[in-house]
């Protein structure tokens, strides 16, 4: 899988791109990421990527030119590679919002290519070259370098060979093994901290009832905290339904 990231910042990426399972990821050559300097793709000698809204306003925005042509080189570079463009994604406040669900379709794709946004926000006409909008949530932050970086790690870490157990996805919060509900309480040594214990049926070693409390405290969990996830069911360990 490969990431085209469109952003006046590349620098921001230089640690995150070679951490933890993402940069696993990229040294096993599981995913491949490309850093593209908007800069690059500016108009004058100043390089200039932004000017002054029409009507008037406050900051700066995002011009047409300079992203497209940037997504246009991506698309170019892929093609003189033998392989398909990209699947071409505007981080906004504006966009839907990012779901595990987003993540699991981002990374069944060949290549991603992200543009982070700056300023007031982009040219109105930039929307007619992407193929979706996504957001983090319902806040604004300054760029959307940290919005790429929360993609990446949702898609990379899905893909196979990327995670030390790759168990440890099927059934995490969100997951389609849970029905999208919120994950059970986990815990570790030791069996009591402060006065509070471990509950007694993680302790028993009998599998099926350590299932079943899982399954019961995910219903519980989601059902108190997001009561609007996974339509109010989560899969039984025979493969139906039990509801909250």
């Amino acid at each position: 899988m490969k990431f085209s990231i469109i952003t006046l910042f590349p620098e921001l990426f230089t640690v995150f791109l070679t951490t933890s399972m993402v940069g696993r990821a990229t040294s096993r050559g599981a995913a491949e990421v490309e850093l593209v300097q908007l800069r690059d793709f500016g108009l004058g000698k100043h390089r200039s990527v932004d000017d002054t809204p029409y009507g008037g306003g406050s900051g700066m925005v995002l011009r047409a030119e300079p992203i497209v042509d940037a997504l246009e080189a991506v698309d170019a570079r892929a093609a003189a590679a033998g392989a398909a463009g990209a699947h071409r994604v505007l981080l906004t406040p504006q966009g839907k919002p990012l779901r595990q669900s987003s993540a699991r379709a981002l990374a069944a794709l060949p290549h991603v290519a992200l543009v982070c946004g700056r300023y007031e926000g982009f040219d109105e006409r930039v929307r007619s070259y992407v193929h979706e909008e996504i957001s983090l949530g319902d806040f604004v932050l300054t760029g959307g370098e940290i919005p790429a970086m929360a993609m990446i790690e949702a898609a990379v870490r899905l893909l196979p060979g990327v995670l030390g157990n790759e168990a440890s996805a099927a059934s995490e919060s969100f997951s389609e093994t849970l029905g999208g509900a919120l994950e059970y309480p986990q815990y570790t040594r030791p069996p009591e901290f402060r006065g509070a214990a471990v509950p007694d049926v993680l302790l028993s070693g009998d599998h099926a009832r350590v299932e079943a409390w899982r399954r019961a405290q995910a219903r519980v969990r989601t059902s108190l905290r997001r009561p609007e996830l996974s339509g109010g069911a989560v899969p039984d360990a025979s493969g139906g339904d039990e509801h909250r």
